[in-house]
């Protein structure tokens, strides 16, 4: 038997419009994802690109949401880890994370996120209640999602050095417009993120950021290329955005698109990007899984 790191997506959704009502999700272009996703949904496209692992992500400020998520965690063996949400700017938020973490599958919690992009103030990051919180976060051992476009990322930079003891990870490589073809904001101000050792970045989100409809991987490959130079192989990991991502393509197009679009990888760095820095990130538990020889 030969021991492999496990194949991970980090970072997918599952909803429920019948339940819950997604701020995010008016507008006709909505559509096509305007309906239930769940494990069931997912599990034959985990299956035949090879992947064993995920982590759900939040998408509602909500703490009911993280609590079923945390559920859903642990009755779904792919699910390794839950990134969820709590009131960063509350007096108790200590006591929120202390009582998400007490579930009784409260050991699937690896991380917090706030949708920051969605915020009127592009320096809400730096706002002394949300320090506060990003502390709480900290103390409890878990990392912190940033949902940032480039408006935010500034913000983003003095929050990340003024908590070195937080670790953060970059979602949708902050957004960039990948439809216009650049981005000076963007790459103006990344590498300033880049710099901070506690970030690491999510190859996630970038066929939504293009032309839905016309996109291929040479419109991709000016920001990954940067995104890689600027973070270097080993701070880099993948994250599918499902089902999101299927406003412009496919679960297997995604990764076939980052793939075209990164270029040839060392076998140490593919590794890297689809699994070893997401089990290192979010302390996933037992790194390698067996396969036949």
């Amino acid at each position: 038997m030969n021991d492999r790191i496990e194949r991970i997506d980090a970072h997918h959704h599952f909803w429920d419009p019948d339940r819950y009502t997604y701020p995010w999700m008016a507008g006709r272009e909505m559509d096509p994802v305007r309906r239930a996703f769940g494990p069931g949904d997912m599990q034959p496209l985990l299956d035949a690109a090879d992947i064993t692992g995920t982590v759900l992500v939040q998408t509602l400020s909500d703490e009911g949401e993280t609590r079923e998520f945390l559920r859903v965690a642990a009755s779904t063996p792919f699910v390794r880890g839950v990134v969820g949400w709590v009131d960063l700017t509350s007096p108790q938020v200590g006591d929120a994370l202390d009582a998400l973490l007490a579930e009784d599958n409260g050991r699937f919690l690896v991380g917090i996120r706030h949708q920051v992009h969605d915020e009127s103030d592009p320096n809400w990051l730096c706002r002394d209640d949300v320090r506060r919180g990003l502390r709480a976060v900290a103390d409890r051992g878990l990392s912190y999602d940033l949902l940032v476009r480039a408006r935010e990322v500034p913000a983003a930079v003095a929050t990340v050095k003024a908590l070195p003891e937080l670790n953060f990870v970059v979602d949708h490589i902050a957004k960039p417009t990948i439809a216009a073809g650049a981005d000076g904001l963007w790459a103006q101000w990344m590498p300033a993120l880049a710099q901070c050792p506690n970030v690491t970045v999510k190859l996630s989100g970038m066929i939504t950021e293009a032309d839905w409809a016309s996109w291929t991987p040479n419109d991709l490959r000016p920001f990954v290329s940067r995104i890689y130079q600027w973070f270097g192989a080993d701070r880099l990991m993948f994250g599918s955005d499902w089902p999101v991502c299927l406003l412009a393509g496919t679960y297997e197009s995604v990764i076939e698109g980052l793939t075209a679009a990164i270029g040839t990888l060392s076998e140490a760095e593919t590794a890297a990007l689809f699994g070893g820095t997401a089990h290192a990130f979010y302390r996933l538990g037992d790194r390698t899984v067996s396969s036949g020889a």
